[in-house]
């Protein structure tokens, strides 16, 4: 029987994952419409899931202390277990990376980030437009980077799953009983 992730830790996997790939096409899709109120209202809605993704992630980590992840099947390969935890490691820097860099853009462009239009977070820094002209470009790299861990995330996953045949894929899935 294959050991597996807890409910909770699968729920917020799939959760967080779900939340991300709709910031990268929201962000890709606004980054470049003209100045409107719909694109500020894309922005708003941006900044609110990245703080969400932003708190879910620390929520996860939270929990991950305390639920040890199942462990890697035997059958792995040792260079694969060790760029299998390398890889999650990068993941968990870049779910949190990505968020503050754009919180830290935002503030630097003077822009307060409220979320859901209610909770308005402190500004991270000072205004300051030369500094947020540099922080976008971070933002930017770091969320492309981002995407590219995570469609190698998922590509591996697969090849886990229909190559290898090794089960790792479902010790995220729901279970099927």
């Amino acid at each position: 029987m294959i050991e597996r992730y807890t409910r909770t830790a699968m729920l917020l996997h799939w959760l967080i994952a779900m939340l991300i790939l709709g910031l990268f096409g929201l962000g890709i899709y606004m980054a470049d419409l003209p100045l409107s109120p719909q694109k500020l209202k894309f922005y708003s809605y941006h900044k609110w899931a990245g703080v969400s993704v932003f708190l879910l992630v620390w929520v996860r980590i939270l929990w991950r202390i305390k639920h040890a992840p199942p462990a890697l099947p035997a059958s792995q390969p040792h260079w694969q277990q060790l760029a299998a935890h390398a890889g999650h490691g990068l993941l968990y820097v870049l779910m949190i990376a990505a968020p503050v860099s754009g919180w830290l853009m935002s503030s630097a462009h003077g822009f307060t980030t409220v979320w859901f239009g209610v909770l308005p977070l402190p500004d991270l820094i000072g205004k300051d437009l030369e500094l947020a002209a540099t922080l976008k470009l971070v933002h930017r790299y770091l969320n492309y980077s981002f995407l590219a861990v995570v469609i190698g995330h998922a590509l591996v996953a697969i090849k886990h799953q229909w190559v290898d045949s090794d089960g790792t894929l479902n010790r995220m899935l729901p279970s099927h009983h």
